[in-house]
């Protein structure tokens, strides 16, 4: 049975903590939904009522397109080892790219990883939990290092080209201001 919290508690925190991979959600009114996996150390609880994310780059940008249209979000995050447990935040979420003065604020929280584009930040209305029962368990092997290891090789001047050439705007053609 779904059970809904107005913050997250310190036993889903250390729940959050323990996770490897966590899947965002954003849309706007006529865009496509997008969905995407997110893992690496990239991921923080600031207290109870916000949380924030280190997004790095990749082949497009559509969370960052959809939030300034939209600042919905929803997160999500499966155990697959251990109890079974569902936990998804609903929130109101806004970008952080470089160039801001949050973003400078936020980065101390997270290892230095090539190709960081954005903080994500996230004020919480709701935490839902669910029981999971369907989930499949699955055992954590290591981390991907492909992401990483592009992402030294090009270097920042190349990655702030990769930006400008390919994550100026979402599949549906909306602008994701990545470059100032």
């Amino acid at each position: 049975m779904a059970k809904f919290f107005d913050e997250i508690s310190s036993t889903l925190a250390d729940f959050i903590r323990e996770q490897k991979i966590f899947f965002v959600s954003t849309a706007t009114a006529d865009s496509r939904i997008n969905l995407s996996p997110k893992g690496m150390d990239s991921f923080r609880v600031v207290n109870s009522k916000s949380i924030i994310w280190l997004n790095l780059t990749g082949s497009g940008n559509e969370t960052a397109a959809h939030l300034l249209l939209n600042n919905r979000m929803t997160i999500m995050f499966c155990a697959f080892e251990g109890k079974p447990l569902i936990l998804r935040l609903y929130g109101k979420a806004k970008i952080y790219h470089p160039r801001d003065v949050e973003y400078q604020e936020y980065i101390q929280f997270f290892p230095t990883l090539a190709g960081s584009r954005q903080i994500i930040q996230m004020d919480i209305d709701s935490v839902q939990t669910s029981c999971g029962y369907a989930v499949p368990f699955m055992d954590y092997k290591e981390e991907r290092t492909q992401l990483k290891s592009w992402a030294e090789k090009q270097g920042k001047e190349r990655i702030e080209q990769y930006w400008e050439d390919k994550n100026q705007s979402s599949i549906d053609g909306l602008p994701t201001q990545i470059i100032e």
